[in-house]
């Protein structure tokens, strides 16, 4: 009886170890001398990206804590009173410790739960990086004047730029279940640093419990938008029937691009308010007489603001073809439908709507235009 009792004892003491903490205790140690009563501020990012107060208290002999109860893990911030610097924490359920001087709360070192323990690392790493980049321009401004040298070194900056985004990348590979992997994801997509094509895969690999995070929703929802375009792209490249669409015209009727349609048929994307379409509008004219009576149509579709504009540019630019419009600027239906993002942006269309050419302009228009029509 006596050992069932100690088996039990034993067993439920195993579970006790096991079992997620139920709040976050962060224990704050800091050197240089401050004033007992100097307040701690624990600060998230709110809207506009302003900081948000999570939660306040005081510094005694050197010392600070904070409790609280956390959900997903989320990146916060820990400020001192009259101070300028301030570190980034992880919030996460545990015991979580912070090591800092007063002058240098950047410099802080966090420890005590995973997530902390894995942006130690990352920070750890990339600080000494840092020091690399530090040196290199250091150097540089040594050597003004000196243009060997200068060469030289704008080498070794992008040797070492590109050595950093490695870094990262492989930091994101290997640690999915990090926090942080998640924001520097974020972080490559909104500089471009990481391919369009490669962000899937590497999100695909995070855990369930970093998909759920604020970072990871965002990078699903840019995921989402990414293959949206590339389902529109697809939709308008060469060899792709034209998407359809009826639109208003310059008197109100309702114009179809099927009922538009000639041997050829360009579609161009313009507005009064875009100088390099209208500096394009003379060559579109000259084409369009040359090549109409052989064929070639022409529907403008604009992208103004206001119905005024558009209809005196067509008169001011001598436009005497088919136009459309629902005056809504990039808003327009149709440049969604045919995911134009930015003007002066055209189609070339064959008698069955299929698209042939595209942004096609200057003489090279004539010349496709002539290809296809002599």
């Amino acid at each position: 009886m006596k050992k069932i009792i100690l088996s039990l004892s034993i067993l439920i003491a195993l579970v006790a170890c096991n079992q997620a903490p139920e709040g976050y205790t962060i224990q704050g140690t800091l050197s240089g001398e401050l004033e007992n009563g100097t307040k701690v501020f624990l600060k998230k990012q709110g809207p506009n990206n302003q900081p948000m107060d999570v939660d306040t208290t005081e510094v005694i002999d050197g010392k600070f804590i904070l409790t609280g109860q956390a959900g997903i893990p989320e990146v916060n911030y820990i400020f001192i009173d009259k101070l300028k610097s301030y570190t980034a924490i992880v919030i996460e359920n545990g015991e979580i410790e912070i090591t800092a001087h007063k002058d240098s709360l950047g410099l802080a070192k966090i420890k005590g739960t995973p997530q902390n323990d894995l942006f130690s690392k990352y920070i750890t790493k990339a600080q000494s990086m840092s020091k690399q980049a530090i040196a290199i321009q250091s150097d540089m401004q040594a050597a003004n004047g000196n243009e060997a040298a200068m060469a030289s070194l704008s080498d070794e900056m992008k040797d070492f730029q590109e050595e950093y985004k490695t870094f990262e990348m492989d930091f994101i590979k290997e640690n999915p279940s990090a926090l942080i992997s998640v924001l520097l994801l974020d972080k490559g997509i909104a500089t471009r640093a990481i391919k369009a094509e490669d962000v899937q895969g590497i999100f695909d690999s995070f855990t369930p419990e970093m998909k759920e995070t604020a970072a990871a929703k965002k990078i699903s929802e840019q995921l989402d938008a990414l293959k949206e375009k590339a389902k529109k792209d697809k939709a308008t490249e060469v060899g792709a029937k034209a998407p359809e669409f009826t639109a208003p015209g310059v008197d109100g009727q309702q114009l179809a691009l099927k009922d538009m349609l000639g041997k050829i048929t360009l579609v161009d994307f313009w507005a009064a308010w875009c100088k390099p379409c209208r500096r394009e509008n003379p060559n579109v004219v000259a084409v369009y007489k040359k090549y109409h009576a052989k064929g070639l149509n022409v529907v403008g579709v604009s992208l103004d603001r206001k119905a005024e504009d558009w209809k005196r540019a067509i008169a001011d630019d001598g436009l005497t073809w088919n136009h459309v419009s629902h005056v809504q600027y990039f808003n327009d239906p149709i440049a969604k439908l045919y995911n134009v993002s930015a003007i002066p942006a055209a189609f070339l269309l064959d008698e069955n709507g299929v698209i042939v050419a595209k942004n096609l302009r200057g003489p090279a228009l004539e010349a496709k235009v002539a290809e296809l029509l002599d």
